[in-house]
């Protein structure tokens, strides 16, 4: 028996005045996928994260997670409803250390009115930092300013504070954006873990990562859906080699 949907999309659209970004797009994923979306340039794979994430509202359609309809809730509910959100630009205290931004995540998801309390009073939020921070391979980092880490650990911190709502969704948005090529396999590495456990949708542009990565793709191309398969359908898609890969 198949999973049941965990994220269905249904014919949503987004219109920036009169220019049409995304057209009745419709794709569900079931739990447990590790999907990306890709597409060329102009696709429309930012303005779909965008709108499955909460960033920006849905011109019509509708984003149902686990049977509930959740196209015009606030941004900030996501969290609470199980969804964690990683952007291409990251978004971390620099000024604060791993650890501190870790530790408020958690601290936001504990209490909405203490939020900087002192960390004595909570032993167990420091251990479950701790342990999101081993999680993505920065545990010997915890003390060092956010600031002061490298752009791929930068990213892996990022995610840390995604995982402290303990999320069945995770969405990444180019989680590989300007990173080295080690520090690209680092996080596909993280990727494929962090997969085992939940739900992962990945917005890139980066065709043979996720060719390698990911066990579905969706691609959208001037902001519809033009195919969707494994990596061997989508490989020999002849529409999709046309559109993507520019052959004939």
């Amino acid at each position: 028996m198949s999973a049941p949907f965990l994220l269905d999309v249904r014919q949503i659209a987004r219109y920036y005045g009169s220019f049409r970004a995304l057209g009745e797009v419709s794709v569900s994923f079931r739990q447990g996928e590790l999907a990306a979306i890709i597409g060329p340039n102009g696709a429309g794979k930012s303005t779909f994260f965008n709108v499955i994430s909460g960033g920006v509202p849905a011109s019509s359609g509708q984003v149902i997670f686990k049977g509930e309809d959740i196209t015009h809730i606030a941004p900030h509910e996501y969290a609470r409803k199980g969804i964690a959100k990683s952007f291409q630009i990251t978004n971390v205290f620099k000024q604060l250390s791993a650890h501190e931004n870790v530790r408020v995540a958690l601290q936001m998801q504990a209490t909405r009115f203490q939020l900087w309390k002192s960390r004595d009073d909570y032993p167990h939020i420091i251990e479950a930092a701790n342990a999101l921070l081993e999680r993505v391979g920065l545990a010997d980092l915890r003390r060092k300013l956010a600031g002061d880490l490298a752009h791929g650990q930068q990213r892996s911190l990022e995610i840390a504070m995604a995982l402290a709502c303990k999320p069945e969704l995770l969405l990444m948005d180019e989680p590989t954006a300007g990173m080295s090529p080690e520090e690209t396999q680092t996080m596909v590495d993280l990727i494929r873990q962090l997969a085992t456990e939940r739900t992962v949708i990945l917005v890139e542009h980066k065709m043979k990562m996720v060719m390698g990565l990911c066990n579905r793709l969706i691609v959208l191309h001037h902001g519809e859906l033009l195919a969707e398969g494994n990596p061997d359908e989508i490989r020999g898609n002849p529409e999709v080699r046309r559109v993507y890969l520019g052959q004939h």
